[in-house]
């Protein structure tokens, strides 16, 4: 038996003890964290997590390297959609989004509503957590993609509701970074069925909602953060291609071109 299974077993049971003491109605939203089991700086902070989220397991993050090495998926050089992207893939991208898919995937297998999905990287800040999962727990259901991004680069194209602080919006332009998320059963299906190949980053396709057909919200504030950082930085490890100015004029009308494209009410 593998280790992340043994954790998941383990957790199951302690969640249904806890839930039958205490007698209380349990949040019936499952979680998904997004983890490679030979990452051992960020195991503590897994475990810590496992015991924070509701109806918390352990997903094994795709090894974008080895998906590469033996085409385990087909991939293109960011000429799928448009706006092109204009940076080549690395296998840590891949790996995301292959690990973003397969948590996509096990949403809809296992017939879930909705599901939050997390990187192992994800810290709490709880008082404005619990109103994030009010929010949730309110508008949340199979349809729905909500970001719960640890950045507030995100402005309202309309707010939808509103718990103390921490306000449900569908954004102008849908942020990048995708530490946690919420995402029905219905939108998993619709997500899987535009990636089929990929040609950039998962944060820059769940932009495209000209493309995927996603319909997008966010919550902000919402008590996440990342400890990038404090866990021996990203795993995802890009080589730079060009020189630093050529990049960023790249990067500038990239992101031009999405922003001329907004979500709109």
């Amino acid at each position: 038996m593998s280790a992340t299974r043994q954790v998941n077993q383990a957790l199951g049971q302690r969640q249904a003890f806890l839930s039958e003491q205490s007698g209380l109605e349990v949040f019936l939203m499952h979680s998904l964290i997004i983890h490679m089991s030979g990452s051992s700086k960020r195991a503590a902070n897994v475990e810590h997590l496992l015991y924070s989220l509701p109806n918390a397991e352990v997903t094994e993050a795709v090894n974008g390297r080895e998906a590469v090495a033996h085409n385990i998926f087909p991939l293109r050089k960011g000429d799928l959609h448009a706006p092109s992207y204009p940076f080549p893939l690395s296998p840590g991208e891949v790996g995301c989004f292959l690990s973003h898919r397969a948590c996509w995937q096990r949403i809809v297998d296992k017939g879930w509503d909705y599901a939050l999905i997390v990187e192992d990287d994800l810290a709490l800040q709880q008082a404005e957590w619990q109103a994030t999962l009010s929010l949730i727990e309110t508008h949340a259901d199979t349809d729905s993609f909500i970001r719960l991004p640890a950045k507030r680069r995100e402005s309202p194209a309309a707010i939808i509701d509103q718990n103390g602080a921490a306000k449900l919006f569908l954004p102008r332009v849908i942020g990048l970074q995708t530490v946690a998320q919420v995402v029905g059963r219905n939108a998993a299906e619709n997500l899987l069925a535009a990636s089929t190949t990929i040609d950039r980053p998962v944060d820059t396709f769940l932009q495209m909602h000209w493309i995927h057909g996603q319909r997008i919200q966010t919550i902000l504030p919402n008590g996440v953060s990342e400890l990038t950082d404090e866990l021996g930085g990203s795993t995802i490890q890009k080589r730079k291609s060009g020189n630093k100015l050529s990049r960023e004029f790249k990067r500038a009308l990239y992101r031009a071109h999405v922003s001329a494209r907004p979500q709109t009410a």
